[in-house]
């Protein structure tokens, strides 16, 4: 059924202002423990008291830095390092693959955390000190340097295994995990057979079982799923549809909606079953409580704006001569920069827009919003306004990863400028530091530092893995960590 305007314009109406705000405070600042205000500038001053007073019990503390050099974290929290690009090697004896991406973690037997870990590596496989290794049988395409990994961490810790779940597939980026225990992995490239060196096309979706490593044989792109620059995928696990992000621009991406076609039962490989044409694909379109169409989502200035979604159907999904994001004329869909890291969670999707600069009408520094499929609304959860500071700790911006956090709230990891954190941040617009990568890939005199990616906790929720994608170190984080939000 599809939500028209005139019936989302009519249930805002009806639910007056309500609908605006619902679970907001307004503009969420970029600062740890700022609280938004409705008014901008002219509220900072009681924003500011209010944060103070509300940050002495929000999160864990100041970060201490690492003596290591590695990882800042709050007193009481220590990290492992479980893999490490040119230092740990695969079973087949390989050095772990570099590049380090989304990842998800699945309970394995006896107390055994496995975890998949994408490797972002695009191009000429050539260029790559580290490819993921061409495993026989796990292999689509010999010219492509990226794919995953599959990490086994005993339940202590003390012992770590890691082989390779797909390889041959290109740039794979966020990702996401299913409701039957396996991890999408998508191609955030739309490289076609004959560039870069490539035998094959590329921008799909490939489907990776931790549990069983002859299912990851022969690997076979999903087509149905739509080739473009993929980033993060979600599943509905209530009514099986399939949620995808686009990282693009030129124009901006979209956030696609793939629905199964009648009689289709997920569950393990049951995607590689379908026909490349089956089921529905489709991109999505908002508009506002007075049913005006919401050409890109960085139109939404204030946390609790709410947009009613339509979704609109994808003409070619394979792309064969017009990338999909172009197949749509002005009007006709809504398009977001960035659009990175999704988690489920609370009966929704969870989506993330990094930031928007002078390629979208508003300019921002993160959006994060949450998708309700009952009410097919999109609300605007947390908005980070533009860091004029990058360098300076203490701001956050660019987030990118997403999980939803067992203590409450989300937890985010940080593609931006400058200094890179892992963060959290609360409904009620309050964010707090988990982490802060102290690896300096840059100078002394210009320091650089790589995105944080991949943030994700263990099934029994005690510890936090994450990635410094650059040069591809895998973290185990562990800490009296507690309820946020209370």
């Amino acid at each position: 059924m599809t939500l028209s305007r005139r019936d989302f314009a009519k249930r805002s109406a009806a639910a007056g202002a309500g609908v605006a705000l619902a679970g907001s405070v307004g503009v969420l600042a970029s600062a740890p423990g700022a609280l938004a205000t409705g008014d901008g500038a002219a509220g900072a001053a009681g924003a500011e008291a209010e944060s103070a007073r509300a940050a002495a019990a929000l999160g864990y503390g100041p970060l201490v830095k690492d003596p290591k050099g590695l990882l800042a974290l709050p007193r009481g929290f220590s990290y492992r390092v479980i893999t490490r690009t040119g230092v740990t090697k695969l079973e087949s004896g390989e050095y772990t693959p570099s590049n380090h991406d989304g990842t998800a973690t699945f309970e394995g037997p006896r107390g055994v955390t496995l975890l998949v870990n994408n490797h972002e590596l695009g191009g000429a496989r050539a260029k790559w000190p580290h490819p993921v290794p061409l495993t026989e049988g796990l292999v689509y395409d010999p010219a492509a340097a990226g794919g995953c990994t599959v990490v086994e961490v005993s339940k202590h810790g003390d012992h770590v295994a890691e082989w390779v779940g797909i390889a041959g597939t290109s740039t794979n980026c966020a990702g996401g995990s299913t409701p039957w225990g396996t991890w999408l992995t998508g191609e955030e490239t739309e490289d076609k057979a004959g560039k870069n060196g490539m035998t094959k096309d590329h921008g799909y979706v490939f489907e990776v079982d931790p549990q069983d490593r002859r299912a990851n044989r022969s690997p076979r792109p999903l087509k149905a799923l739509g080739r473009y620059a993929h980033e993060a995928v979600v599943v509905d696990p209530d009514r099986g549809h399939v949620y995808l992000t686009e990282d693009a621009s030129g124009p901006n991406g979209l956030l696609y909606r793939w629905s199964p076609p009648a009689g289709f039962r997920h569950g393990r490989g049951r995607l590689r079953t379908l026909s490349d044409t089956a089921g529905a694909l489709q991109a999505f379109k908002c508009f506002d409580s007075g049913g005006r169409f919401v050409d890109d989502l960085s139109r939404a200035t204030a946390t609790g704006t709410v947009y009613g979604v339509d979704w609109v159907t994808v003409p070619d999904r394979d792309a064969r001569t017009t990338s999909v994001r172009k197949q749509f004329k002005d009007g006709e869909v809504t398009r977001a920069r960035k659009l990175e890291g999704m988690w489920w969670g609370d009966g929704g999707v969870y989506v993330v827009s990094s930031f928007a600069r002078e390629e979208s009408p508003v300019r921002h520094d993160g959006q994060v919003w949450f998708y309700h499929p009952r009410r097919r609304t999109l609300t605007l959860k947390v908005l980070l306004g533009v860091n004029r500071n990058p360098e300076r700790d203490g701001a956050f911006d660019g987030p990118d990863n997403i999980t939803v956090s067992p203590y409450g709230g989300l937890v985010l990891a940080e593609d931006g400028e400058g200094v890179q954190h892992l963060f959290g941040a609360l409904d009620d617009g309050r964010t707090y530091p988990i982490a802060r990568n102290e690896l300096n890939i840059g100078t002394p005199q210009k320091p650089e530092y790589s995105e944080f990616t991949g943030v994700t906790f263990a099934p029994d929720g005690r510890t936090l893995f994450a990635n410094i994608q650059d040069p591809g170190i895998m973290l185990a984080i562990t800490g009296p960590w507690r309820r946020q939000g209370r």
